[in-house]
């Protein structure tokens, strides 16, 4: 691809992971732990990172944000099913991912991911192409949040063309959705892969607009809601929803793969995973309850504009 340039991709994702770790510091008031990493030369994978993970917080339970900046001999199967001409082939992947875990049941989770992989084929250019988004998953549902959180999300988009803001949200609720549980992961938001269909730089100028989205769309909802008062009740049902999150990522979730797949850092791959989570054989919510509502109201697909 013309224009290529995975330096510049790199730095502002290394960035963009710094801005985003100082604002969940300044808000919580505790700071992240930052681990450096790299993979010894005779692994299967070649690279480096950094992972900035915040545990026992006031705010944040775990809070967790990685770089990671990879080379590999051969792509793995969840990165070639839609490219198929592509397996076998040598790469460079380079992204941040994020998941927050609030303390407070009023406190929605969110996800957060932007990347870049480049596909090295012997002799010929780079095959370069983007993903990422964001999504949120509230536990009790509000739904001045899930349009905050979606109208951030397409006004980051809007200058990239009107039909991204609706395309993205319905990959999103496409993507995140449970199957085995016949259910939406929460209230979504947008989500893109694969996609270069702009032209390398713009392409990067459009995965850069959603990294920058993200303070905006997720801390005026956490500051909202962080002081909102719970009991143990709450507690229970955000541990057993919590449960919902493990199993997509664990089942589902393509980034988890392929990072599991071409022998990437475990510890940094799982950041994503909550301190705690619970389950219990088929529980019910109280009809007419906001457990409840957050089954009938909130995760289903809704056009949240």
């Amino acid at each position: 691809m013309q224009g290529t340039d995975p330096a510049a991709v790199g730095q502002f994702l290394r960035e963009l992971q710094e801005r985003i770790m100082a604002a969940v510091e300044a808000a919580d008031g505790k700071a992240c732990k930052r681990d450096a990493w790299r993979k010894a030369p005779q692994e299967q994978l070649q690279g480096e990172g950094l992972t900035c993970i915040l545990e026992g917080g006031e705010l944040f339970e775990r809070a967790g944000c990685g770089f990671s900046q990879v080379r590999g001999p051969k792509l793995p199967p969840s990165a070639t099913q839609n490219r198929p001409e592509l397996a076998g082939v040598a790469f460079e992947a380079m992204g941040v991912s994020l998941v927050f875990h609030p303390c407070n049941p009023f406190v929605p989770t969110v996800h957060m991911n932007v990347r870049m992989l480049a596909a090295l084929p012997e002799g010929g250019e780079p095959v370069c192409w983007f993903g990422g988004g964001m999504d949120l998953t509230p536990y009790y549902g509000f739904e001045d949040d899930a349009r905050h959180f979606h109208s951030t999300c397409r006004d980051a988009l809007t200058p990239f063309g009107d039909d991204k803001y609706p395309r993205f949200k319905t990959w999103c609720d496409d993507y995140f959705y449970l199957r085995h549980r016949n259910e939406q992961r929460g209230v979504g938001g947008i989500f893109f892969d694969d996609f270069s269909e702009l032209g390398f730089e713009r392409s990067f100028e459009m995965l850069r607009a959603v990294g920058n989205a993200f303070l905006p769309a997720y801390l005026p909802i956490v500051e909202r809601r962080r002081n909102a008062e719970y009991g143990q009740a709450q507690r229970e049902f955000q541990l057993y929803r919590r449960g919902r999150y493990v199993e997509f990522n664990l089942v589902w979730d393509r980034g988890t793969h392929f990072g599991l797949q071409s022998g990437g850092r475990t510890e940094s791959i799982l950041l994503s995973m909550p301190p705690l989570a619970s389950w219990s054989y088929q529980r019910e919510p109280e009809p007419g309850s906001p457990e409840a509502r957050l089954y009938s109201d909130f995760l289903v697909r809704r056009e949240w504009l």
